[in-house]
């Protein structure tokens, strides 16, 4: 993966150079060919903008004919001195008949090969010039004149070349500039998508290690892959926090698992040693037998309380459709299982509470499993809490249905009341041995779900708890 981003990356680059070096050659030759185009010349030859040969070339409107002698005017001489130019006026027979400023090493007289050596070339005269070359017809007589401009201000040189000549130079040049502009590109785009996809890697290495378990994770939220580090801090961050959620739950099923089995075996023995009596060569009296008979009775019901509550959590929990709703009257369901709670002798004594400012409230539930949520809520907070304790069920009506359960107890340790609802938690306050399965609050989160409703709850210390349901 990495290397793939580093090539596509380098790819980039070279594309991107080759296309600039292609349009700058095409730049070059357009621009050498424009300078090198004709144009007229002007009549300011002092113009900054005209070159040194054009400058030439226009100074014959300088030389003059002054009384059958050539001289060249003050204007011409002034612009002669401002750019330190020497001139040598020549007849048709290359002899000098004038000059001015002219170095003692220039010859006074020259063949036609001096004059085309000494302007292509450097000797006596343009070691120390750069030359260029004019003329200038005065009384039907053709005049030559030579302008030597200082070498360290002009300097020329002269290509000499043939068209295929010139053509296989070029290709010769653009082959080794794109050889050489090529593997610059690639040494630079090595250098700069190391610099981009070094972070990649470590992002990459990063997500292998969380796909690993290792969800020790802290780069650093800044750079131009801020945002991606940023999530991938808190992913791990979620996971290692999923982690110990999941090995909390690991230790709680296990805890659970162990308390479920001693639930079972402790009826199963007791079952186990009235029967063993009963079946014996025991003489016992018509009392015994039925006092006996009761508890295998009383056991055998707990046992299945506890398998009926595994089956239900199961289905329910795997969204098995065991619904059977009509119209209720909640008020009435929630006080029946009010009454029912304080008619069982062993709570007979307790302070529970019903209110409710309405006598009918129309649902459409599963009455039996929605006071079985009623029943478990109240039980949980009796048995999770002293004899005193007061308990307030409350129903209100507004859009929804709010049915509340509300106690003064001890209250929920924080650490545990997110654990209410899960399946196999099991409070640490009890107040007294609790015959069930330790899923009563988990079926009540089901149940309510089942229904399209909700269930929430908020508990302080000291204070109490209030769990809301909401239909």
């Amino acid at each position: 993966m990495k290397w793939k981003l580093t090539f596509k990356f380098v790819g980039t680059v070279i594309s991107v150079v080759l296309i600039v070096m292609i349009i700058n050659i095409v730049a070059i030759f357009i621009g050498i060919t424009l300078v090198n185009d004709n144009t007229e010349i002007r009549d300011e030859v002092m113009s900054q903008n005209i070159s040194p040969e054009q400058f030439v070339r226009g100074f014959h409107h300088f030389i003059l004919n002054d009384n059958n002698q050539l001289n060249v005017s003050d204007e011409g001489k002034k612009m002669l001195d401002e750019g330190d130019i020497w001139i040598q006026v020549l007849d048709e027979n290359s002899m000098e008949v004038y000059n001015y400023q002219k170095p003692e090493t220039v010859p006074t007289r020259y063949t036609p090969i001096q004059l085309v050596h000494s302007y292509k070339y450097i000797d006596e005269i343009n070691d120390i010039s750069t030359i260029f070359l004019g003329d200038k017809v005065i009384n039907d007589i053709q005049y030559s004149y030579i302008m030597g401009f200082p070498r360290r201000t002009v300097k020329k040189q002269v290509l000499i070349y043939t068209d295929d000549g010139l053509l296989q130079v070029i290709k010769s040049i653009s082959k080794i500039v794109l050889i050489i502009d090529s593997i610059i590109a690639l040494i630079f785009g090595y250098l700069f998508s190391r610099r981009l996809t070094k972070p990649i890697g470590k992002i990459i290495k990063g997500v292998e290690k969380l796909g690993e378990g290792d969800y020790n994770l802290q780069y650093s939220t800044k750079g131009i892959y801020k945002d991606v580090n940023y999530n991938l801090n808190n992913l791990s961050h979620t996971l290692k926090e999923n982690e110990k959620e999941r090995k909390k739950l690991d230790e709680m099923r296990e805890e659970w698992i162990a308390n479920i089995s001693h639930d079972i075996k402790t009826p199963l023995a007791s079952i186990k040693g009235y029967a063993e009596l009963l079946s014996g060569e025991y003489e016992l009296s018509k009392e015994e037998s039925k006092s006996y008979t009761d508890v295998i009775d009383k056991k055998s019901n707990y046992i299945k309380e506890l398998v009926d509550d595994l089956n239900f959590t199961t289905r329910i929990k795997n969204n098995i459709s065991m619904l059977k709703k009509k119209e209720i009257n909640l008020v009435k369901l929630v006080r029946e299982a009010v009454i029912d709670i304080l008619n069982d002798p062993i709570y007979s004594n307790r302070d529970i509470n019903f209110v409710c400012e309405e006598n009918t409230i129309l649902k459409e539930i599963d009455d039996i499993l929605i006071k079985r949520v009623i029943n478990n809520l109240m039980y949980n907070a009796l048995i999770h809490n002293d004899n005193n304790v007061k308990i307030e069920v409350q129903i209100i009506r507004d859009e929804n249905v709010h049915i509340f359960v509300k106690d003064n107890g001890r209250g929920i340790n924080p650490d545990e009341i997110k654990y209410i609802f899960e399946r196999y938690y099991r409070g640490t306050n009890t107040g007294e041995r609790h015959k069930g399965s330790g899923l009563g609050m988990a079926i009540a989160k089901d149940i309510v779900k089942a229904h399209g409703g909700n269930i929430k709850i908020s508990s302080k210390l000291g204070e109490g708890t209030e769990i809301e349901v909401i239909l």
